[in-house]
């Protein structure tokens, strides 16, 4: 028998079958909880592969969805498949064709992050910021809109989520364009637009879409609309039915730096906030804002779980979120009321959270005043990033994926007054800000009443992956060395493991088709910013790394081959060592390339691995792919608006990284 939360009296469960998974966290309360118990802490031993699926190169750390016993993934740059779930069949795929629509998109954007069922259509978009139905049946497109402008820097790689007949779709973007958030809702039978709901204030001179945005200008200084703003809305949402409000969770400042975009005053409303929205219309209700003047990075597009939460005694409709800034908060989700927030990492940039106000009580060192420099933990990375928590009613407990690492941050030699955003996408965050301690993680179990630690697992190398929570008191959760492990939900003791090969960090889900249970979860890496090998527990190749559907059941018997050995760092016989070419060529990578690439010899496999590939070696090879675009049908965008003499430090910078990479042992074995 199931438990009677398991259709919706103890939480803002809508009515799905309770053995399918149609959206990103299953239901519209984002719990990442499936109340099915067919596995369970007794049977989690026998828990084996029933069938796997090779998947091409590409983004494959994205949420699978199913429903009526098919599975249906995104992966790479929103490539949909459809997918017999009792035996890995492929019934129809479709691609969008976004890396080729994307044009200097790509150059922030690793793919799509999940997609999403609403009466017989599936739901995705695109790095070009399309949103596309599809007939759930065949495939094929239903209707298309672009959600943003099409050359404006915003960029689309989160799941859509549907409810009462309306999709809703934010973006991204804030790191390297100037560019201001919003939230938009379509009619999900034919693409209309409904409202939009922007997070951040424009020019004043132009009036204001809302009397929200009019309240929010008074929060920000200068001339902020010429940097943008930032606020995006690129990863979280949930939904109250019974409110009829829909909760949002925002981004970071564009740029980061708080002197350079609102002269170091003011909250800046609503970067790095949930905010409450009617539902219908999309007009304000409320904020909460976890970091006023945010100024780190630190924004709160992490998951927000819905749940009723016994507070002194008496139930309470509460949201609960651990945003990246390191500590883990509870809300009243009626009126926006702050009710506790406590720390799940270290903390430097505040010693907690003013328990009557609800600010953050700041250390003022952490905004690096005057040139100074300062050690922020946790780093932008987040204590949490954007790979789901989860939420498990019954045990009453949060499941989160902890990070724990430092950046030192400076704004030395950075004219705040006369910083201006770069012509074209690049990373842009006025301020500097370089690798400094820690590299660990750790799973933890949090109980949001009691406002403690349950239990504590440690994981290895700083990224982790997301989480499921199921009735059958088990957590899993995949891990940068390459396991899927099992947990008992109640103690963190690890019941049942899987060596997938490659690092598995997307969120899995469990389901059932023809009455048996399964689960699902995506292996491999990419799909993030700045992932270097360092980051992870095992090397990672992108052109070799396997990446897979992993789908496992009791009794499963499946195999699958390990990877191929990674390929020789090509070594460069003809470079000859330039210092001022390649500290000139360094700074270009950092803005440029890193983010996908990594440093050469330490790509965490969003993106080939440099120090591997025989493009740098080649002057006129490198041009054709680096500035014409040869390979933007791969992912790869075009960087048109580099001179020959900054190609050269570029190279130069890369083959330099070669040299070093090439010194370490067993780099260019085959």
């Amino acid at each position: 028998m199931q438990p009677a939360w398991a259709a919706g009296s103890a939480s803002t469960q809508t009515e799905v079958p309770v053995g399918d998974w149609p959206g990103y966290g299953r239901t519209l309360d984002e719990l990442h909880f499936s109340p099915l118990a067919l596995i369970d802490v007794n049977s989690v031993a026998r828990l084996g592969l029933a069938w796997s699926m090779d998947l091409p190169v590409g983004n494959p750390v994205s949420a699978p969805i199913a429903v009526d016993g098919i599975l249906y993934t995104s992966t790479g740059y929103s490539v949909v498949r459809a997918i017999d779930a009792t035996n890995g069949r492929l019934l129809w795929t479709f691609d969008p064709a976004a890396a080729e629509a994307a044009g200097e998109k790509l150059r922030m954007n690793w793919g799509s992050r999940g997609v999403a069922w609403w009466n017989g259509k599936i739901y995705v978009a695109t790095a070009d910021g399309r949103l596309i139905a599809l007939n759930a049946k065949t495939g094929r497109p239903v209707w298309s809109v672009l959600t943003v402008g099409k050359d404006d820097g915003r960029t689309v790689t989160g799941a859509p989520r549907i409810y009462d007949g309306k999709v809703v779709i934010g973006h991204g973007g804030a790191d390297t364009s100037p560019i201001r958030g919003y939230v938009t809702a379509y009619d999900a039978n034919d693409g209309r637009q409904l409202w939009r709901f922007h997070t951040v204030p424009g020019n004043p001179a132009d009036g204001f879409e809302s009397d929200a945005m009019e309240m929010a200008s008074k929060t920000w200084r200068g001339e902020w609309w010429k940097h943008g703003g930032g606020g995006t809305a690129w990863n979280s949402f949930a939904y109250d039915p019974d409110l009829k409000t829909i909760y949002i969770g925002t981004g970071n400042g564009s740029p980061w730096n708080h002197r350079i975009r609102s002269e170091g005053k003011g909250d800046n409303l609503f970067l790095c906030s949930v905010v409450a929205l009617d539902a219908e219309t999309g007009k304000y209700k409320w904020h909460y804002q976890f970091n006023p003047g945010e100024t780190w990075d630190y924004n709160a597009a992490m998951d927000i779980h819905l749940a009723t939460l016994s507070i002194a005694g008496k139930p309470r409709k509460v949201l609960i979120e651990a945003p990246k800034n390191g500590f883990v908060y509870v809300i009243d989700r009626v009126t926006g009321a702050f009710i506790s927030a406590d720390p799940i990492a270290r903390v430097t940039w505040a010693s907690g959270i003013d328990p009557v106000s609800g600010r953050p009580i700041e250390n003022p060192e952490a905004r690096y005043d005057n040139g100074s420099s300062f050690e922020l933990w946790p780093s932008p990375h987040g204590a949490h990033t954007w790979l789901p928590s989860a939420y498990d009613p019954a045990a009453g407990l949060v499941y989160i994926p902890v990070m724990d690492a430092s950046y030192s941050f400076s704004d030395k030699g950075i004219d705040s007054r006369r910083w201006r955003h770069p012509a074209h996408i690049e990373w842009a965050a006025g301020v500097n800000v370089a690798r400094a301690g820690g590299a660990g993680s750790y799973l933890l179990a949090w109980d949001p009443v009691k406002r403690r630690e349950a239990w504590k697992v440690p994981t290895p190398a700083l990224w982790n992956g997301g989480v499921l929570a199921t009735g059958g008191s088990l957590v899993f959760q995949g891990q940068s060395a390459g396991k899927f492990v099992a947990y008992a939900a109640a103690t963190g003791k690890p019941l049942w493991s899987f060596d997938a090969h490659v690092p598995v960090l997307a969120p899995p889900i469990t389901f059932t088709a023809k009455g048996r249970q399964y689960v699902t979860v995506l292996a491999g890496t990419g799909g993030t910013a700045g992932i270097s090998a360092d980051d992870l527990a095992m090397p990672v190749d992108y052109r070799t790394q396997p990446r897979r559907i992993l789908t496992f059941a009791l009794g499963g018997r499946a195999r699958i081959t390990p990877p191929a050995r990674p390929a020789p760092v090509v070594v460069d016989a003809a470079f000859l060592r330039d210092m001022p070419a390649m500290q000139r060529g360094g700074a270009l990578f950092g803005k440029r390339c890193f983010s996908c690439h990594g440093l050469p010899g330490k790509s965490g496999g969003t993106a080939p691995d440099l120090a591997r590939s025989e493009v740098p070696p080649d002057r006129d090879v490198f041009e054709a792919v680096v500035r014409d675009g040869g390979l933007a049908g791969n992912g790869m965008p075009r960087f048109a608006e580099l001179s020959d003499a900054e190609l050269a430090d570029i190279r130069q910078f890369i083959r330099a990284m070669t040299d070093q990479a090439a010194a370490r042992p067993g780099a260019t074995m085959p």
